[in-house]
């Protein structure tokens, strides 16, 4: 009888430990590391190509100084935001890497419109690679955005659901993840003029 009771308690410690979400909550956060690694590794990508793109539209449009200054500033300063690993937990530096990038879209944007201006440029093979590149970089950026924000969601609500935010507040203290947020304007949409 004393063994039957042993086992019981057993069990029931089992499936508690099992069914207060320690485990999930571990896991989800981890996947939204991975994603966080994901959307560096694309933004990286990007930055790298930078250079090279910049130095085939100057060769072709050397009267656009300011607006190639202004790619290379905004790299620069994406290039000197300190990102850690702790960096998902930090709302304020999240925000910080936002507008940085943010500040490198709007910069390859007008870069863009300049190069419109150049049909030689347009035409160039090194120039159309690079942009084939550029898009397929931007592209990749999204989804990697998205599947960051993706797995936040999971995790922000696999620690605020019972009883996983009881384990949570006794053992683990973990605190919500921050996602990417859409850019001021971004409600409005683009207006083309012919």
């Amino acid at each position: 009888m004393k063994r039957v009771l042993v086992y019981i308690v057993f069990a029931a410690m089992v499936f508690g430990v099992s069914g207060c979400g320690y485990n999930t909550m571990q896991r989800n956060e981890e996947v939204v590391k991975a994603a966080w690694g994901d959307v560096e590794a694309t933004y990286q990508r990007r930055n790298d190509l930078i250079p090279n793109l910049v130095e085939v539209v100057k060769a072709y449009a050397k009267h656009e100084r300011e607006t190639l200054q202004a790619v290379t500033e905004a790299r620069a300063k994406v290039g000197s935001i300190q990102v850690s690993k702790d960096i998902i937990n930090d709302p304020r530096a999240i925000a910080q890497f936002q507008e940085a990038q943010g500040a490198m879209s709007s910069a390859l944007s007008r870069l863009m419109v300049v190069v419109e201006r150049y049909p030689d440029l347009k035409a160039n093979q090194n120039f159309k690679d690079l942009q084939h590149q550029l898009e397929g970089t931007e592209n990749r950026i999204n989804v990697a955005r998205t599947r960051y924000n993706k797995a936040v969601q999971e995790f922000n609500t696999s620690i605020r659901i019972f009883p996983n935010n009881l384990t949570n507040m006794l053992l683990l203290h973990l605190t919500s993840k921050e996602a990417f947020k859409a850019e001021a304007g971004a409600e409005k949409a683009p207006q083309v003029k012919f």
